[in-house]
């Protein structure tokens, strides 16, 4: 019955709205300024057209692709996204979960509600770990060896995010950092009896692994948190050193110049991650599909594209254009919002059936010949 009452994710989206407390709505759903980025990510990807096909015979597309050294049976993954745990209880090890059935990476925010510890025994393997660049060597030091001994393979460093942005949206909904029900936020509360409920269970969501590092708490702006306070605003040195202090697969994430692309690749970077944060950080940034064609051409570094993508015809746009791999955050959380504990892998298997369809209209067999099915105007957006 999930497809045919959520055959899309805009459907889970719908129905995650009316199941998520309107201020905990505003802090995943907004972007920044005008929301012209969050829009702008949404109009350019409409661009992007293929030619159908026609007489090609039957076929099952093959939808498996390799990344740093691994396979997976989709190009897509489960992106970072902080407070996950305050969009529906219990997320963190819900996404975890779902990742390690399904055999797709999930990404672990520093600033999620729980500690790499906490969900060492759900990702399965599948654990990367994301990192908001901390000021202190030794706290840097210490997050990187709890994320290590909890099984995260991977580690993405976060470099869009050099101050706080303003997310106009996310302040009027009357977000706290630290959360907490005021008065008006306890009616919204009360009025979605399966998000309270689960809270009840965990606990008002705090940053735990952020929190470990604060001899006190100190209350912030809506926009801002107890992280602000750890982190600092990374430099090309801070890349060098944590090159230096992790041994795994290190990838950059927040990346739309491809003027930085070979200078990353000539520190050690392993991949890169083109993300203008969901529209959430800078309203005057370029959509991240018409990022792509241009630091596809700039190195040969593997790249991962993330921000505005809702369907699989999406993630095949960003594929033909260059990238290995398309990570999404907000979707799994409307699935989650919609559905519960079921929502991500719906969403999973809505992306996997959406490239299955139009693959076969376009006659792309393989992921490497989406490509070619590219109408010509679209071929650098």
């Amino acid at each position: 019955m999930s497809h045919a009452q959520f055959p899309a994710i805009s459907d889970l989206k719908k129905r995650a709205q009316r199941r998520i407390p309107h201020f905990v709505w505003e802090y995943l759903d907004s972007g920044t300024g005008t929301e012209a980025t969050l829009q702008r990510n949404r109009a350019k990807l409409d661009e992007v057209l293929f030619q159908p096909s026609i007489l090609h015979g039957e076929f099952s597309p093959d939808l498996t692709t390799t990344l740093l050294g691994r396979t997976y049976p989709l190009p897509i993954g489960i992106a970072p996204v902080g407070m996950s745990g305050l969009i529906w209880p219990g997320a963190e090890q819900m996404l975890a979960q779902t990742a390690a059935r399904e055999g797709i990476p999930y990404t672990l925010s520093t600033v999620a509600t729980q500690t790499p510890q906490d969900v060492a025994d759900h990702h399965g393997g599948q654990g990367w770990f994301q990192i908001y660049p901390p000021r202190d060597p030794d706290i840097r030091a210490d997050m990187l060896a709890q994320a290590k001994a909890a099984g995260f393979h991977t580690l993405v460093l976060t470099v869009d995010v050099p101050v706080a942005s303003r997310r106009e949206r996310q302040t009027r909904g009357g977000l706290q950092q630290p959360p907490k029900l005021t008065g008006r936020l306890a009616v919204q509360a009360a009025m979605c009896p399966a998000w309270l409920n689960g809270i009840r269970k965990t606990g008002m969501p705090r940053m735990k692994l952020m929190d470990s590092y604060m001899s006190q708490q100190t209350a912030l702006p809506s926009t801002q948190h107890v992280g602000y306070l750890l982190r600092t605003s990374p430099d090309w040195d801070y890349v060098a050193h944590l090159r230096l202090e992790w041994d795994g697969p290190l990838i950059v994430k927040g990346v739309l110049d491809a003027r930085d692309a070979p200078k990353l690749a000539d520190m050690g970077v392993d991949a890169l991650w083109i993300s203008n944060h969901a529209g959430r950080q800078f309203d005057a940034a370029p959509a991240t599909i018409e990022a792509l064609p241009a630091i596809r051409a700039a190195t040969t570094l593997p790249i991962l594209c993330d921000s505005g993508f809702e369907s699989g015809l999406d993630v095949m746009r960003a594929l033909a254009l260059g990238a290995d791999f398309v990570m999404l955050g907000r979707a799994y959380h409307y699935g989650l919002g919609a559905m519960g504990r079921s929502g991500a892998a719906h969403v999973i298997d809505i992306l996997r059936q959406d490239m299955i369809a139009n693959m076969g209209q376009i006659g792309a067999k393989t992921l490497a010949d989406l490509n070619r099915r590219l109408l010509p105007t679209t071929q650098a957006v």
